[in-house]
């Protein structure tokens, strides 16, 4: 029997790193790493530009294998180990939900999502 709470949770994290990785390479690291808009340690550092620009999409691979995690979890029999997991993914999703919320103060349209994605993974713990 397939989980949907977890397939729906895993979408949203596969959706989320899609987006982030593309509305972020568009706004704003594309626009930072430009010639005409380099400045301080961007403009001297080659290693500066790429590392920031890795560092956004490593974000969105690490969205991608929770994404990844939990669908694989949402085909197999939740056991011990894997009750662990989903409250591993659930807390760090809940965590950055509050901490989008909260720095941007709501603004940031990425805290709804990670909530959405913590209740869902939460819920077969419940």
């Amino acid at each position: 029997m397939v989980n949907s709470t977890l397939v729906v949770a895993a979408v949203l994290s596969f959706a989320c790193g899609a987006v982030h990785s593309w509305l972020g390479e568009r706004w704003l690291i594309g626009p930072l790493v430009a010639p005409a808009h380099r400045r301080g340690i961007l403009e001297k550092s080659a290693l500066a530009r790429q590392t920031l620009r890795f560092a956004w999409h490593i974000t969105t691979l690490a969205w991608w294998g929770m994404g990844a995690t939990l669908m694989a979890l949402a085909y197999r029999p939740l056991n011990g180990t894997g009750l662990v997991v989903l409250g591993i993914i659930a807390t760090t999703f809940l965590a950055t939900g509050i901490i989008a919320l909260a720095t941007s103060r709501g603004r940031h349209l990425s805290w709804p999502v990670f909530l959405a994605i913590a209740g869902l993974s939460a819920l077969p713990l419940l």
